[in-house]
């Protein structure tokens, strides 16, 4: 134990051996030559004293022997610990102490002869420290020795304690898998460990000559700086943060930061111990999952979602600031000829060319994204209405002049039909302006296509627009007055041969009761923000069914927007419904389509899961028409693919479309999920996809849609 731990008992012992050095001569002259009884008073109250002294030292003893190593004299404490007490007084060493007589003797006998130790001394599972000096007499003749005694059991314990809790400390700090540090107000570092040095790429030993100022990225500088002054001031508890450092290779490192403050044991700020956690790889994922939530997957440029932020932020601009810019709407023309004459594939080179043509005419400031379908949309944040006419007329003439699709003979020109909405009005939400920008883009394609039309509100609405609009108030009436209805399409069970499902289809009836086919109405639906009524009346039209067909199992697919995605009333609904109904939530599927479930990733994952929640299952359809297809398998819960029909078409005689078609139904079988084929034409095309393991097939040979009561009447 070093010996700096006793000072202050070696203080208190010396003085002491004089006291009872004083105190153990009157005690022998009192012995030798009897005093008056005053005199034998005062010795006898001086020698309690003494002994009242001893006793008071705490876990300290004191005893004094004489030439022959008997003890003349024993007090204190450490006396009881060591197994001893005062009638020890008149017996020798090696009568008191038998087994340690041997050791401690020679010490004895050195105080005898003038000499003072000290050591440290064990006996069974006590610690002592002892020091033994010569006592002598008032003209300094040394008459005997005097043991000093205290009883360090509890603080060597203690520092045992503390050493093995600072080795656990150590070898936590120098083995954790995480990064560790410690550092000072300045930010320099007092310790680090190898899973730091990793992480920056720095040494021990240089982490250890430098600041972690030094090495943080110097945006992050500020921050962290600030948060150490918060530590020690007592104002901050705990700070964790996500920061940059700067690798020794000169690389950016993203880690996560957990500080506390230590402190010593007055309460006073010793140093701040941090946690630290390199979360590159974590960053880097949730970049690219946010750019998949904000962006078109096809394309790369903004979706609806993201764009209708930025339109939001700008109306709240305006409405502080004032008008200021402009909303253009462009849509190709006869695009559906391209998709229908050409395939999707041509028809996805054609929305990538215009995509390219689009973020190269238009300046850094202004944001470009793609609604859907062959729909873009352009916010100018700044100038007015003849600034805004000006970028249109110069994105009709660039997709006029540069935009060609390849077909079978030669290449087809391309136009666009571009509807512009000036930010004249600080009252109108960004639902309105896309409204109005759309509105105006079908006053351009009504005047004949390949130009565009500005919207103006004081003006007499076109024609095409005034149609549009009654298209709107139509569509809410058929709502209202019940003037939808289904028809079915059969799905064949590939494995037994027999109709397993139906798709339903929607039609609307006009005044007359005629149907209207879903492309009249179903694009005006979506842009005016019916698609979500219209899909939660087919989804309890659905249930209604399964429920009166419980008997023979009757399961049914629905089809689902991508706007119903945000629709929460639609699962209200559906909890409702099959609380009221009794229906089988197991025997409904809802189907989305890859392109808009990709659209809306997060949105779609969360749908999916609540649907599954409820007992319903979810189909991702036309799988495979949109480019990273098999990556969002891993984020979206389904429990059908639906093929897409592009790669069904052909397939007898492509060999691509053969391939994709088998690694399809390879990872379907793996995950355990069902593949469904579109397009089934023939019965050899059937007999194909059964040999390749596609579970389901629906197409015109399997069955054409039919008004429900018909489609089921042929069932039974």
């Amino acid at each position: 134990m070093p010996a700096t731990h006793h000072r202050p008992l070696r203080l208190a012992l010396v003085t002491l051996a004089r006291l009872l050095r004083s105190a153990a001569n009157a005690v022998e002259r009192r012995v030798v030559d009897p005093a008056p009884d005053a005199m034998h008073g005062a010795l006898a109250a001086s020698e309690a004293r003494y002994r009242t002294l001893v006793h008071s030292l705490p876990n300290s003893s004191v005893v004094t022997f004489d030439h022959d190593l008997r003890f003349t004299f024993a007090a204190g404490e450490a006396l009881a610990t060591a197994g001893l007490s005062a009638d020890v007084v008149g017996r020798t060493l090696a009568e008191v102490l038998p087994h340690h007589a041997q050791g401690l003797t020679p010490r004895y006998r050195a105080a005898l002869g003038g000499h003072t130790q000290a050591f440290e001394f064990s006996g069974g599972d006590r610690h002592y420290w002892v020091q033994i000096a010569p006592l002598r007499d008032g003209d300094g003749v040394i008459e005997g020795g005097m043991l000093l005694s205290q009883d360090v059991t509890a603080m060597k314990r203690a520092e045992r304690e503390l050493a093995e809790a600072d080795e656990r400390f150590r070898t936590a700090f120098e083995q954790a898998p995480i990064g560790m540090g410690l550092i000072d107000a300045d930010g320099r570092y007092l310790r680090a460990n190898a899973a730091l040095s990793q992480i920056t790429g720095y040494s021990v030993a240089e982490l250890l000559r430098t600041t972690s100022d030094a090495i943080t990225h110097p945006d992050d500088v500020p921050r962290d700086q600030d948060a150490r002054m918060q530590l020690y001031a007592g104002d901050l508890d705990v700070y964790r943060s996500e920061k940059r450092y700067l690798h020794a290779s000169g690389h950016t490192v993203w880690v996560s930061i957990h500080a506390t403050l230590v402190r010593d044991a007055d309460g006073q700020p010793s140093h701040i111990l941090g946690q630290i956690q390199d979360v590159t790889e974590r960053r880097r994922f949730e970049e690219r999952l946010q750019h998949m939530v904000d962006h078109d997957p096809l394309t790369g440029l903004f979706n609806r979602r993201r764009f209708e932020q930025e339109l939001d932020r700008h109306v709240a601009h305006v409405e502080r600031y004032g008008a200021a810019g402009a909303l253009l709407v462009l849509d190709l023309d006869d695009f559906k000829s391209v998709n229908d004459t050409l395939g999707h594939n041509a028809g996805d080179e054609l929305i990538v060319s215009v995509s390219g043509l689009l973020k190269s005419q238009l300046r850094e400031s202004d944001v470009v994204a793609r609604l859907g379908g062959d729909e873009f949309a352009v916010l100018l944040p700044t100038g007015g209405s003849e600034e805004a006419e000006a970028v249109a007329s110069k994105l009709v003439r660039a997709v006029r002049e540069e935009v060609s699709v390849l077909g079978a003979r030669r290449a087809r020109r391309v136009t666009t039909s571009v509807g512009v909405a000036p930010f004249t009005e600080a009252d109108l939400t960004g639902e309105e302006m896309l409204v109005n920008a759309d509105l105006a883009m079908y006053e351009a394609k009504d005047a004949g296509r390949d130009r565009y039309a500005v919207y103006a509100a004081d003006h007499h609405e076109p024609p095409r627009v005034e149609a549009r609009m009654r298209w709107v108030e139509r569509i809410r009436e058929a709502l209202e007055d019940e003037r939808f209805v289904l028809h079915a399409q059969p799905i064949l069970d590939l494995h037994t041969g027999r109709v397993a499902q139906y798709e339903l289809l929607v039609r609307m009836l006009d005044d007359h009761g005629d149907l209207i086919p879903p492309g009249t109405f179903l694009q005006v639906a979506e842009r005016f923000d019916l698609v979500q009524d219209i899909d939660r009346w087919v989804a309890r039209q659905a249930l209604r069914l399964i429920a009166a067909h419980a008997s023979d199992g009757l399961r049914l697919t629905v089809n689902l927007s991508g706007r119903t995605l945000t629709d929460d009333r639609l699962l209200a609904d559906l909890e409702e419904g099959i609380l009221g109904t009794g229906a089988d939530p197991g025997c409904l599927t809802f189907e989305v389509t890859e392109t808009a479930a990709v659209a809306n990733i997060h949105l779609a994952r969360e749908f999916a899961e609540r649907l599954r929640a409820i007992g319903c299952r979810f189909a991702l359809d036309d799988f495979g028409a949109g480019f990273g297809s098999f990556y969002y398998l891993k984020h979206l819960p389904f429990d059908y693919l639906k093929i897409d029909g592009e790669f069904i078409t052909n397939c007898l005689s492509n060999r691509t479309d053969q391939l994709v078609i088998r690694a399809v139904v390879d990872i379907a079988q793996g995950l355990g999920k069902e593949t469904v084929a579109e397009f089934a034409a023939d019965e050899e095309l059937v007999r194909f996809l059964r040999s390749q393991g596609v579970d389901y097939a629906q197409g015109f040979h399997i069955g054409r849609p039919l008004p429900i009561a018909e489609a089921l009447a042929v069932r039974t």
